[in-house]
């Protein structure tokens, strides 16, 4: 049995979960959420708990046990608290400007970028080197932000780039070290 899958996941006051068929409503202060899972997968809302079960023991429903439970509670967590990336700009001269609805980013190259908010994705700027992206998907705030990273990733010599707060660059050394033996 799955250690992840068996456990129950606890709905939190002031959200609505509403299973329907394979289909999963989750409604917060923060806003709604639904996802389609797989059929085989058995989801059921009893006394303020979800829990999920599965068909046999199978190496594909194994798999799916988890991963379902881990998503629904992925849904309760975001409709309560939303998620965030954080992102760090370093380099001379790189910095970000939000403008409205726009963001602003001067990476080096020989224009601005400018970079929006979606109606679920919403962008903050609160230091010329500092990007929050936050919204109430986990699956589209971690692309979102992997979209803006992907504009300058990070280079291994200098460190210049959009990196992830948390994230650690592998430094590099120049050419000066490649001679020597």
């Amino acid at each position: 049995m799955s250690r992840i899958g068996k456990a129950p996941i606890t709905v939190p006051a002031g959200v609505e979960v509403k299973v329907d068929g394979n289909a999963v409503t989750v409604k917060g202060p923060k806003g709604t959420l639904t996802k389609e899972f797989k059929p085989s997968m058995s989801i059921c809302v009893e006394e303020g708990q979800v829990k999920v079960a599965r068909p046999d023991d199978e190496a594909p429903s194994r798999a799916l046990h988890g991963l379902t439970r881990t998503l629904i509670a992925n849904m309760i967590e975001g409709v309560t608290n939303g998620f965030q990336k954080v992102l760090e700009i370093n380099g001379v001269g790189y910095r970000c400007q939000k403008q409205g609805k726009d963001l602003n980013l001067n990476l080096g190259f020989s224009h601005p970028v400018v970079v929006s908010d979606t109606e679920d994705i919403t962008i903050e700027a609160p230091q010329p080197n500092q990007i929050i992206i936050k919204g109430i998907d986990k699956q589209k705030v971690g692309q979102f932000a992997a979209e803006v990273r992907s504009i300058r990733p990070p280079e291994p010599y200098k460190g210049k780039g959009i990196k992830y707060a948390d994230e650690v660059i592998r430094r590099k050394e120049g050419k000066a070290a490649k001679g020597k033996k």
